[in-house]
């Protein structure tokens, strides 16, 4: 069948929308009066945090709702046409000609048994019917499109062969073989590196322009949606609460949850002790809990009694401007310029003495080349190259880099999960690096702890919060007996700012943000001089974060701990760190104050990632720099200096001595140090890459 004539109208227009989910007690409104238009060729980003109903709506647009969703209220329409009354047929051909989504995970998309290639050609050879040899050559195209190397090989491999960036690229190259009207991305870059992420973002603004295509883009994250979209929607548990322009919505705001959404991220300019963030209180309301009136309203600094819980708040116009329109009854009333009421400024906790020293550290990992069969000559993974530094008390690390750069595995290093192979770790002046967990004394344990990524896999299903923190309170040697566990147990809950109640609580009855807190809870009770958080909130919604950050920084200066913050996200680095170290390909390639990593001279990779990392505030001018290629392999480095494949400022280090020497380590002033052949004069001409424009 062919594409529709030319539509001038809305693409996507969703009218009043409702979806509710059925269980056997009661109904769940998942999706609530949802309305939003995406026009030809124009980006529309969904935000809102995790539970919000933004994938439902998704879901709905696929009508792919399973057997308990059901679209209660409202319309989908697709080119004017109401998707709920197609045929099953009618339907098939749209999804797979028309409307084309973008998962979060490109595993979920591809089939690990079949190359990549014939995954690619089955799209058009099934609905449009062509033949083998115009799909090859249409498949090459867009995997040429999506800039993967070496298209002809790409068809060739099988999906696990490629890494996580060029799986996702594959997947959208699949999703643009029948040249949709309509693509829907549901957050596709959070599972990749920064670097990574910026190049999958302009990819996707390019095949936009490309292919005219329009877009529903959903993501939590504000600044990736400033970068992609033209126009924005503000969900909040289920129902819309802003629309407008992006230059609206982000100068102009007109609901109370974006301004407080804005406010818990850490834009330039923010900073722990003088400008921290401010939190979001309260919890996000269940579907079948929420409030009276306004959704928002028990977390809202302008709630008034008797109105904003009186009657069902609609969405209304913002007065002086085009399609944008807010549910706030208070909204003219509301001073949207007032100064923000700073949280409480704290006083910047003195450094102390070093406590972690790290000299010439070096990890190495054999690997048989072909494990299954052993043959061949063993090949060396040099996870970590001579890594040396030293933290000191009350003092933040922050160690940056993209996956596979050897931070996680410094981190294995440092806890005893793995020994050095070459080098030393001094703890309060004692060498631990060959020392394995099981064989290290009770005070080295506890002293060392870790705060992990991931909050779900670190709790005991099975155990209630209060009885996993005293276990960790009885390995530690704290306390006489259990009742004075007991008590310690509900302080650390207390220091974590969780009602003692938690303490009878299973896991499973904790949000993600509560799960994290147990876990931090759980690293503090023996009293840790080191905790190694390792991406300890990138799991977490962006106003958990603010609040799960602040109680670190919190419990930092009342116990002095050194923290290392394991990162990729330079936007928090920023924000609490007081010096950062940047990792890539197991070497460290700068190290500095944050004043210093953050302001040239820069090493080229640095740069390359300050660039990358996507900024919500539409002042902010970013250098554009992407860089080309994927990470080279640990197990195969290239020779020279790490970064050389990738660098564009090879060309002015003269015979090519960036491929063929690892630099030397260069002190610049005040004991910042980069790992680069660049000369002294070409370093001091680097220019910022983030600019704020002047008022």
């Amino acid at each position: 069948m062919s594409k529709m004539a030319e539509y001038d109208g809305p693409i996507l227009e969703i009218d009043r929308l409702s979806i509710s989910f059925f269980t056997r007690l009661r109904e769940i409104p998942a999706v609530m009066d949802f309305s939003v238009r995406v026009m030809p060729g124009e980006a529309v980003g969904l935000v809102g945090e995790s539970g919000c109903g933004k994938s439902t709506v998704a879901l709905g647009v696929m009508q792919d709702l399973g057997k308990n969703g059901e679209i209660v209220g409202g319309s989908i329409k697709f080119k004017g046409r109401d998707l709920s009354e197609m045929s099953d047929e009618e339907l098939r051909d749209v999804r797979g000609n028309e409307i084309a989504m973008i998962y979060q995970e490109p595993m979920a998309s591809l089939n690990p048994a079949m190359k990549i290639g014939k995954q690619l050609m089955e799209v058009p050879m099934i609905h449009e019917g062509v033949s083998k040899e115009e799909a090859y050559s249409r498949a090459l195209e867009v995997v040429t499109d999506v800039r993967l190397p070496d298209p002809e090989r790409m068809l060739n491999s099988f999906p696990h062969q490629l890494s996580g960036g060029q799986q996702q690229r594959i997947v959208i190259a699949m999703a643009l073989m029948s040249k949709p009207a309509l693509l829907i991305l549901d957050e596709p870059t959070t599972a990749l590196d920064v670097t990574v992420e910026a190049a999958v973002v302009e990819l996707v603004k390019d095949l936009g322009k490309k292919y005219g295509t329009s877009m529903l883009f959903i993501s939590h994250n504000l600044g990736l949606v400033l970068e992609t979209c033209d126009r924005l929607c503000v969900m909040y548990s289920g129902e819309a609460v802003e629309r407008g322009s992006i230059e609206d919505v982000f100068d102009n705001m007109q609901h109370p949850y974006t301004q407080a959404l804005f406010r818990s991220i850490p834009l330039p300019g923010a900073d722990k002790n003088a400008r921290p963030l401010v939190a979001i209180p309260g919890n996000f309301p269940l579907p079948h809990e929420r409030p009276p009136g306004c959704n928002f309203g028990p977390r809202c600094d302008y709630f008034e009694e008797g109105r904003c819980d009186a009657q069902d708040i609609p969405m209304v116009g913002v007065q002086g401007y085009d399609r944008h329109t807010t549910r706030c009854l208070r909204s003219e009333e509301i001073d949207w310029n007032a100064p923000i009421t700073v949280g409480e400024q704290k006083e910047k906790a003195e450094v102390g003495e070093v406590v972690l020293k790290m000299e010439n550290l070096k990890k190495y990992y054999e690997v048989a080349p072909n494990a299954l069969f052993g043959s061949g000559e063993k090949k060396v993974v040099k996870a970590n190259e001579t890594l040396s530094f030293e933290a000191r008390e009350s003092e933040t690390l922050a160690i940056v880099g993209e996956s596979g750069c050897g931070k996680s595995t410094f981190a294995k290093v440092l806890m005893g999960l793995e020994t050095a192979t070459e080098g030393t770790v001094l703890l309060d002046g004692g060498e631990i690096q060959d020392t394995p967990i099981q064989e290290r004394d009770t005070k080295t344990v506890a002293d060392v702890q870790m705060v992990f990524q991931n909050p779900f896999d670190t709790l005991n299903p099975s155990m209630t919060v209060g009885r996993q923190i005293m276990r960790a309170l009885e390995i530690f040697g704290v306390g006489e007996n259990e009742a004075g566990r007991r008590q310690r147990m509900l302080e650390l809950l207390d220091l974590v700012k969780l009602p003692r109640a938690f303490a009878d609580r299973m896991p499973r009855q904790l949000s993600g943000g509560q799960k994290q807190r147990v876990g931090i809870a759980r690293a503090f009770a023996g009293g840790a001089r080191i905790v190694v958080a390792d991406e300890p909130v990138s799991a977490l919604d962006v106003s958990v974060q603010a609040a799960v950050t602040d109680l670190l920084m919190e419990i930092q200066r009342e116990e002095k701990t050194t923290l290392l913050f394991i990162s990729h996200d330079l936007s928090i680095v920023r924000y609490l760190s007081d010096r950062v170290m940047v990792m890539y390909l197991g070497h460290v390639v700068e190290m500095g104050t944050t004043d210093q990593v953050f302001s040239p001279p820069y090493h080229p990779y640095t740069e390359a990632l300050l660039s990358a990392v996507p900024i919500a505030d539409t002042s902010v001018e970013k250098e554009h720099i992407v860089l080309e290629g994927d990470i080279p392999s640990a197990m195969n480095p290239p020779p020279g200096c790490p970064f050389q494949t990738r660098c564009r400022w090879k060309s002015e280090v003269p015979g090519g001595l960036c491929e063929q020497e690892v630099p030397p380590v260069r002190m610049l002033e005040g004991d910042h140090q980069v790992k680069c052949h660049l000369a002294d004069d070409i370093l001091a001409r680097m220019t910022p890459v983030i600019k704020i424009a002047a008022e």
